[in-house]
């Protein structure tokens, strides 16, 4: 009489497969978490253009007479949340509003989710130094708040 084979896999096998996948899986982690970063760095990248050309807009619109300033202001935005509510349009007529942004983006680094959008951002007033932003009368520039450096080896803070 004939025995039959044994079908199925050896242990051997079953630990040849296993030590595969999870050579595969240790490869395929860091490469996820890399793309993950360089999708949160573009979305840094392109919220710091979009603040950043609303900001021009706006003392754009105060040097060709648009919105009304005082000799003392630097016709900078008094905060990031004017970009988003409107300044009146002094050329108007009818007393309507010139709008810069439809939202003000959050800085995607930013920890805190709770936290409203224009409190994401650093602010650099139009009276402090570059190489020493600190808030002041207007919104000059804004840059991240967040302590890490990017993958071209500049910190967020730069950027």
């Amino acid at each position: 009489m004939k025995l039959a084979a044994a079908r199925g896999f050896t242990l051997i096998e079953l630990m040849v497969t296993v030590a595969i996948v999870a050579l595969l899986a240790s490869v395929a982690l860091p490469v996820a978490e890399l793309a993950v970063r360089r999708h949160k760095e573009q979305a840094l990248y392109s919220a710091l253009r979009e603040i950043r050309a609303a900001i021009d807009a706006y003392k754009l619109a105060v040097d060709q007479g648009r919105i009304r300033r005082s000799a003392e202001q630097s016709g900078y935005p008094e905060s990031l949340d004017a970009l988003v509510t409107g300044v009146e349009d002094a050329r108007s007529a009818k007393q309507e509003k010139i709008y810069f942004l439809r939202r003000l983006p959050r800085d995607p680094l930013f920890p805190e989710a709770d936290a409203r959008a224009a409190d994401t951002w650093g602010k650099r007033s139009y009276a402090s130094p570059p190489d020493a932003p600190r808030e002041g009368d207007d919104v000059f520039d804004v840059y991240s708040l967040s302590p890490g450096t990017g993958l071209n080896g500049v910190a967020y803070r730069d950027w």
